[in-house]
């Protein structure tokens, strides 16, 4: 398993910090590409969940906080 390194905060500049909001709204149209791009689709489950199908097989529930991979 490979693991990430994590750099170090001190002296990190304030200007490049990315609000929660901002980085969701990044996935998000990043997501978006994918299936305007018909590499990817995405729709509403009965519980209201968010499901993304890649064409590859992937399947995937996009939470409000969270990315799942179903299979």
């Amino acid at each position: 398993m490979r693991t990430m390194a994590r750099s170090s905060t001190a002296g990190a500049n304030v200007q490049n910090a990315v609000s929660w909001e901002d980085a969701k709204s990044l996935v998000v149209a990043a997501i978006g590409e994918l299936v305007d791009d018909g590499r990817a689709e995405w729709s509403r489950t009965a519980t209201g969940e968010v499901e993304l199908r890649l064409v590859s097989g992937e399947v995937f529930l996009l939470g409000a906080v969270s990315v799942t991979r179903v299979a």
